[in-house]
């Protein structure tokens, strides 16, 4: 399936959009808040979730923190950092620490819980759709993505790979939608090569190879 909506051989219709595709590249990430962040609208946002997943993977890979470990440090640091605070204030007549007697309400939790069922629920939806053979080239390409993870996996380690993937999702998005016509001229040209290439080697390879009887029909 050709990945632009333009059959031209030599050149790519100014129109001609990756994938053929005909809606926006925020429309195509949901349109929500997901998707502002994904493309940067809302930079704080999206610039803390970076920060936070750049610090985890270094704790982790460079330093070689063990999550236990990491996890009591924070607690110790915490608590620490609350005694000085409370014993500082008794003597410095200062404000004390403002405890809360409710940190996070059931509320939270319950949606958070209700969204991760609903999504959750929709993908294995679309899991079991497409393991049924309903859309076959979805179906090869999903086999094939998943195996080349695979091998991925073989060589880099989960944590790697779980944060060049967040990083691609951070800033692929949005340096395709900044530079979209960029892309989108580089790619057809790659393309038409491609196809150039192909039928070629159909011509002079695949079209050489003896072939059986078609249609049934005996050879004589």
């Amino acid at each position: 399936m050709p990945i632009f909506s333009s059959d031209s051989e030599d050149e790519v219709a100014p129109s001609s959009k990756l994938f053929s595709r005909e809606r926006s590249v925020h429309t195509l990430l949901g349109g929500g808040q997901v998707a502002d962040v994904l493309l940067w609208r809302d930079k704080k946002i999206s610039s803390a979730i970076l920060a936070a997943v750049t610090i985890i993977w270094f704790l982790f890979e460079v330093v070689e923190y063990n999550f236990i470990t990491l996890l009591c440090h924070i607690f110790i640091t915490s608590m620490l950092i609350i005694f000085i605070w409370s014993t500082a204030a008794d003597l410095f007549n200062w404000a004390p620490p403002q405890i809360p007697k409710m940190v996070l309400q059931d509320s939270i939790f319950r949606d958070v819980a209700s969204t991760f069922h609903i999504k959750f629920n929709k993908l294995l939806f679309q899991v079991i759709y497409i393991a049924c053979g309903n859309d076959l080239k979805v179906f090869a390409m999903a086999v094939l993505l998943l195996w080349l993870v695979s091998l991925i996996g073989n060589y880099i380690s989960s944590l790697n790979l779980l944060f060049l993937g967040i990083l691609s999702l951070e800033t692929l998005p949005f340096l395709y939608e900044r530079y979209e016509k960029e892309v989108d001229y580089l790619v057809g040209k790659v393309y038409r090569r491609m196809r150039k290439i192909y039928r070629k080697f159909d011509s002079k390879v695949l079209d050489k190879i003896p072939r059986g009887p078609m249609n049934g029909k005996k050879a004589k």
